[in-house]
């Protein structure tokens, strides 16, 4: 009688490059984004400033989790919609915890910081959204730092985000363009 083939990770002592996205791909069309930050606008905020937005994390099969709301962390169904860009961070950047893989090291971290946000109330200037992927970020010690911040990770998805599409960039900044080019007609106008 054949059996089947046993496909438990086996426990070795040495410790091999993960590949950058664990195995799981990012996949648009289903929202996957594994190890990611995740980023999409705010309706009104984003229109005004185009670099504020709110922010998830991806668990290592790519699940979205974000602060939505006071007392509430959402699980694949973030706050203002789909996300428009995505950051995908490298698994063999996180400080693993004794015996557990990177995988389940990323994970735990997105689990206890969302566990954490899940009894805090939401204030949009100083413990939101970006506070929380801070947070996990901090809790496995991502590249070796445990200084993570909104404002921080702000700017760095600004600069290493990347668009999910032609789409996904003009949700970001069409708005934007339209209300200053409506200021700049109207100046123009009344001057």
């Amino acid at each position: 009688m054949e059996t089947s083939p046993d496909f438990r990770e086996e426990k070795s002592p040495i410790k091999m490059p993960l590949p950058l996205n664990s195995g799981h791909r990012i996949d648009h069309d289903k929202q996957r984004y594994p190890n990611c930050i995740v980023w999409t606008p705010i309706p009104c905020i984003t229109w005004l400033i185009p670099i504020i937005g709110h922010m998830g994390i991806g668990t290592s099969t790519g699940v979205i989790r974000d602060f939505a709301g006071p007392y509430f962390v959402s699980e694949d169904d973030m706050a203002f919609g789909r996300p428009t860009k995505y950051w995908q961070m490298d698994p063999n950047k996180v400080r693993t915890r004794k015996s557990q893989h990177p995988r389940e090291t990323w994970d735990t971290c997105v689990y206890e910081a969302s566990e954490e946000y899940k009894g805090r109330m939401h204030n949009l200037c100083c413990d939101n959204c970006h506070s929380h992927c801070a947070m996990a970020l901090d809790l496995m010690e991502y590249d070796g730092s445990r200084n993570w911040n909104m404002v921080k990770l702000c700017f760095l998805m600004l600069i290493y985000g990347k668009y999910v599409s032609v789409c996904g960039f003009l949700k970001t900044w069409l708005p934007f363009l339209i209300l200053t080019g409506i200021i700049i007609v109207l100046a123009a106008v009344l001057t």
